[in-house]
């Protein structure tokens, strides 16, 4: 088995390369899970809207492997992050999952029609209820990451946004890096046909490698953690194989270059974007 990467936030530690699982349900969930930790994953992401969470407790006991030994984040969805509803929403979760607390839990998306400070208020809270190791939000543009940390009483560990080679996020991941915050990547892979772009493909080809598995290692090499999800045993193999090389400065360059305006591919409206 590769080693892990492991990147260090605030007293967390967050193995770099973890498993998404939105989209994946009932017995492909479970089955996704078991798969994902015998290749080595030890980081499993999924959230309270996933509705999968059952599924991922199933297939988190199905591997044999210590509680201790995976790191498991949930959201809480954005219509259940004031006071109360917050915690009900972790409990919930805990439940379901199978566990006594996630090693993260973060505020799935912010909300413009509830007080951050509440938010964050009902976050701490959860924390120091045990029902988290650690806490964080997920798509928060630099202001209100920074307002954020700002209002927490406990220490804040990851901010999770999507990002991939189309997509500039330079603006958050040096508000993270100022923070102490892990970054972590949701859609890491972008769009199908970003695999298929001539300078991914031709890094892919000198390297001997999938052009999924050179996108993964730009990620990890720019210390962001990723979660790609896949419901193929295959793929979810291929993706944990990125541990064993290197790419050099220009190959970095090269990926990142391919950066563009319309990248982003999740807009709900919900933000106001830095970019």
């Amino acid at each position: 088995m590769s080693a892990q990467i492991v990147i260090e936030a605030n007293g967390a530690r967050i193995p770099a390369l973890g498993f998404g699982t939105w989209q994946l349900r009932d017995e492909a969930c479970v089955s996704a899970v078991q798969t994902a930790l015998a290749c080595g994953y030890r980081h499993i992401d999924t959230a309270r809207m996933y509705a999968n969470e059952k599924g991922v407790g199933q297939g988190l006991r199905g591997s044999g492997l210590e509680r201790d030994a995976v790191f498991v984040t949930t959201k809480v969805w954005r219509e259940d992050i004031g006071a109360g509803a917050l915690e009900r929403s972790a409990e919930a979760s805990l439940r379901d999952l199978g566990l006594d607390q996630v090693d993260l839990l973060l505020i799935h998306w912010p909300n413009v029609g509830i007080p951050l400070k509440d938010s964050i208020g009902a976050l701490c809270n959860a924390r120091r209820r045990g029902l988290a190791r650690n806490i964080g939000v997920s798509n928060f543009p630099v202001a209100l990451l920074d307002e954020a940390v700002a209002l927490s009483s406990e220490p804040l560990v990851a901010n999770q946004c999507e990002y991939h080679p189309r997509l500039d996020q330079s603006a958050v991941l040096g508000a993270c890096k100022r923070h102490g915050l892990a970054f972590v990547s949701y859609s890491p892979l972008g769009k199908g046909d970003l695999l298929a772009e001539p300078a991914i493909a031709s890094i892919a080809q000198r390297l001997d490698r999938k052009p999924s598995q050179v996108v993964l290692r730009w990620h990890l090499q720019q210390g962001v953690a990723a979660i790609p999800r896949s419901g193929s045993a295959d793929h979810i193999r291929d993706n944990f194989g990125v541990f064993d090389f290197a790419l050099t400065e220009a190959d970095m360059a090269a990926i990142s270059a391919l950066r563009r305006r319309d990248g982003r591919m999740v807009d709900t409206g919900w933000v106001k974007w830095d970019v």
